[in-house]
């Protein structure tokens, strides 16, 4: 019977009316009705069944026609077909299902939609009732990851084993243009097999292609599910060829032992070496996570390192490094974690390209390891810390760098509704342990060129651990008496603790005209104890030159410090000011105009104890726009402004009404009473030479112009207020034209003798990245040091002997190219470093660089494979 005959038409439209409900009950009932016929008291208990198995075992069809055959015992559903089961959608343009086989098989335009999401198309499918299993002709799937196969038949079994014949597995989307354009990869198999309990995917007799074009052949091979993210096994390899470690290869091994642990095995064989071992811990719990590294090597040929302490392990045969960090959050509040390392010697992460994850920048200068508990409110913070500092650079000795143990900083704010305004209670403190002064020289009046920091590009026999010492004829001969400001005394040796607890009041006034009135009170008190230790170490080696004479042990820093070992010390700072803005707005036709004065009086006591207290963390002072209206222009807590002072100068900007705009910043601090803080000499001469140690302070400037949306520009400049000179000027810009990026930042620093710093400072990177078509780009940076030659002239000149160097030269150098899409990433790198070290040649005296280069290329086909391969040289 046809449900669209002419003598059925009528009883057809009514059926259809029934909707999608009643569909989905005949599909039901079909496909479990038996050869009696569908009575009444047979439809009530199929619903009730039906009702009672729950939603997911409910079968809804959606189609334009139904046709039931009792005589082949077939069930056709035909015109836009739509049958939902089990979170699955099977779609086509006819379905028909066979009670007698329990056989489902769709045509035309048939695709089906698992419950993740994952959609199937083909000719033909052919399936179980439960659509398990079944056969499936011209196969192609889509993933939710957008990864595809492509089979000319496939058949899955057991509802997990899926099998492609002469199957295709490709990231890659298809070409717009021409979709039957091969993909720029593809990896073709004989039989590709997927393996959901396994979730792996297994290649037999795979080739890999390149825009069609066979490049590599595999007789088998697999590789994890592209939708997993943890699964045990053999990880891509990498491979390297570094001067000291020779030609080597790394085989990760990865072991998914639960959801929430895993561990990677790491092996790398080394041919100048030997084997290199590495273990790597993750365990995430309900409330945080965690993570251990363990790793190291018994070197088979140490004495390819360099033997210098500063330069190289010398002769250790074992050498590796611990390594942990994690993070557990106690309440929505508070967190306590660590992050740390440790290292056999200092060189060990540089040598084996190991970079732990307490770096404190990319250069692997500073290795900082921190335990911690932090709270944060909603107007509040709390911080306890403690921390451990490892220097990495030829430069550090470990017993001149410093411990933190404890650390702690607190932030409270609240809204006053008396008084009116904001009240703020703050507190810091840390207790620093260290076990050698360290001290840096300073240039001699008699020979302001001369440094002894100079002696650090001698000849390599010379030590990098430079005592503090002073020459009165040129450098030829030196002494180590101490004199006031011809030394610093960078780090002190022996404990130090300080806690700092500080008040602070301000409120904001508008009057009637618009004018700011801002008045602020301020209360801070220092608690401080010093212990010093007044024995030993001159150097970390007696037996290099310059060692075993003139210098300064620990007990010379009682020459700073004061003999007594024990001190303890207080000091106050009271504070009262007033803040004054009078921002005026003017709208022309060709935008906005924003003119406002500022101005700034601060009232304070002298500053007391400075140079009987360390200074650790207060020694980097920029005196800047950003710095110029603070309240107390220390970076840190060791020391505090003192003096009355009046901050002023005045900004304008414009906003156009298209892109354009620009800002300009001016402005000055006159100390007006009491002492200058700045031009105090503490411990590391912190201020003196910042343009602050003057009555009237040099004039800073901020000039920030974008044209465009996409390009910037910002100028500070620092100019000396008796005749304007040039103190220090920072350039940085950056702009997007296209597909052309672009940065580059310039500095020149003045010559800053009391602060350790005779010589002139200048620098300037540059960055752009190159989007070319189809995908590919180019990128490179390079790195000026346009002060080297400097030093290198004053160290020739310091040892008699004729420098004749350029006068710049690139310090680092960055090229590479690449390709990236959706489903490829490909990229080659050359970098070439000058590194700080220079040493004198003895034929000529001339200075000769150490550059070390590195070729890095790296190969990633999504959801298939990761690869890297490096080179480098010295």
């Amino acid at each position: 019977m046809r449900a669209d005959s002419p003598e059925n038409r009528e009883s057809w439209l009514t059926f259809r009316k029934l909707g999608l409900a009643a569909f989905s009950v005949l599909f039901l009932l079909a496909l479990d009705a038996d050869s009696t016929g569908l009575s009444a008291q047979t439809l009530n208990d199929r619903l009730t069944r039906a009702s009672a198995t729950g939603e997911r075992s409910r079968m809804l069809v959606d189609a334009k026609e139904i046709i039931y055959d009792r005589d082949r015992d077939r069930v056709t559903a035909s015109g836009d077909v739509q049958i939902y089961y089990q979170g699955k959608v099977l779609e086509a343009d006819r379905v028909i299902y066979d009670r007698k086989t329990k056989r489902v098989y769709a045509e035309g335009n048939a695709r089906m939609t698992d419950s993740d999401g994952t959609k199937s198309f083909g000719t033909r499918f052919d399936l179980t009732d439960d659509f398990r299993d079944g056969f499936i002709d011209s196969l192609r799937v889509e993933t939710v990851e957008r990864n595809r196969f492509s089979a000319a038949r496939a058949e899955r079994t057991d509802g997990e084993t899926t099998v492609f014949q002469n199957g295709t597995f490709t990231s890659c989307e298809p070409c717009k243009d021409n979709p039957e354009r091969p993909p720029l990869w593809q990896v073709k198999a004989a039989r590709i097999i997927h393996k959901n309990s396994e979730r792996r995917i297994y290649y037999e007799n795979a080739t890999i292609e390149f825009w069609g074009v066979p490049v590599a052949w595999i007789p088998f091979f697999n590789a994890p599910d592209p939708s997993v993210r943890n699964l045990s096994g053999v990880l891509p390899p990498r491979f390297m060829n570094k001067t000291l470690l020779g030609r080597g290869v790394s085989l990760p091994i990865f072991w998914s032992i639960a959801p929430n642990y895993d561990l990677t095995f790491t092996p790398t064989a080394l041919s100048r070496q030997g084997a290199h071992l590495d273990l790597f811990w993750r365990h995430r719990l309900e409330h945080g996570s965690y993570n251990l590294r363990v790793n190291g090597i018994w070197q088979e040929r140490p004495e390819l390192f360099p033997t210098q302490p500063f330069l190289g392990a010398g002769t250790k045969d074992f050498r590796g490094s611990v390594e942990s960090r994690g993070k557990f959050y106690l309440n929505e509040k508070w967190a306590f974690g660590w992050n740390a390392a440790w290292a056999t010697d200092k060189h060990y992460f540089t040598d084996y390209k190991i970079k732990p994850q307490t770096l404190s920048n990319m250069f692997l200068s500073e290795s900082i390891s921190e335990i911690y508990l932090r709270g944060q409110g909603a107007r509040s913070r709390m911080d306890i810390s403690a921390f451990a500092f490892l220097g990495l650079t030829a430069g550090d000795w470990q017993k001149q760098i410093e411990r933190v143990a404890p650390s702690y900083d607190f932030d409270r704010r609240f809204t006053l509704d008396n008084l009116g305004g904001e009240l703020r209670l703050s507190a810091n403190g840390a207790a620093i342990q260290r076990e050698a002064a360290l001290f840096q020289a300073l240039a001699q009046p008699s020979n302001p060129t001369f440094t002894p920091g100079g002696l650090l590009y001698a000849a390599n026999s010379t030590g990098l651990y430079m005592p503090c010492i002073y020459s009165t004829d040129g450098g030829l001969t030196t002494k180590g008496a101490y004199r006031p400001g011809q030394c610093l005394l960078r780090g002190f040796a022996g404990e130090y603790a300080r806690n700092t607890a500080e008040m602070n009041w301000r409120r904001r006034f508008i009057d009637p005209l618009g004018q700011e009135w801002t008045p602020f009170f301020g209360m801070r008190a220092d608690f401080a104890y010093l212990r010093q230790n007044l024995s030993g170490f001159n150097s970390p080696d007696q037996t290099l030159q310059g060692f075993n004479g003139p210098g300064f042990s620990n007990a010379q820093q009682s020459n700073f410090l004061g003999s007594n070992r024990d001190n303890f010390l207080f000091r106050a700072m009271p504070s009262l000011g007033l803040e004054y803005r009078y921002p005026f707005f003017a709208q022309t036709a060709l935008g906005t105009h924003h003119v406002e004065p500022i101005a700034q009086v601060i009232l304070r006591p002298n500053e007391t104890q400075i140079g009987n207290l360390p200074n650790e963390d207060a020694q980097s002072l920029v005196f800047d726009e950003n710095s110029i209206f603070s309240i107390n222009k220390f970076s840190g807590y060791d020391r505090v402004e003192g003096g009355s002072r009046l901050n002023y100068g005045g900004r304008y900007s414009f906003r156009s009404n298209g892109e354009f705009f620009t800002s300009v910043l001016f402005g000055q601090s006159v100390h007006l009473a009491g002492r200058n803080s700045f031009a105090a000499f503490d411990l590391a001469n912190t201020g003196r030479n910042s343009g602050l140690e003057s009555s009237r302070s040099d004039y800073v400037t901020a000039v920030t112009v974008q044209p465009f949306s996409n390009m910037n520009f910002t100028a500070r400049g620092r100019y000396d207020e008796r005749n304007l000179s040039l103190r220090r000027f920072d350039l940085s810009a950056t702009s997007t034209l296209g597909k052309v990026n672009f940065s580059a930042v310039y500095t020149r620093i003045s010559p800053q003798p009391e602060l350790g710093y005779p010589l002139r400072r200048e620098g300037l990177f540059l960055q752009s990245k190159v989007d070319l078509p189809q995908n590919f780009y180019v990128a490179g940076s390079v790195l000026f040091d346009m002060d080297r030659y400097l030093s290198q002239r004053s160290v020739a000149n310091t040892l008699g002997q004729t420098y004749s160097g350029t006068q710049w030269r690139v310090a680092a150098t960055t090229l590479g190219m690449g390709y990236r899409d959706e489903c490829t990433d490909f990229s080659v790198t050359y970098t070439r470093a000058n590194s700080d070290y220079l040493s004198l040649t003895a034929a000529g005296g001339q200075p000769t660089n150490r550059t070390t280069s590195t070729i890095l290329m790296r190969l990633t086909l999504r959801d298939l494979i990761e690869s890297q391969f490096s080179n480098r040289t010295r």
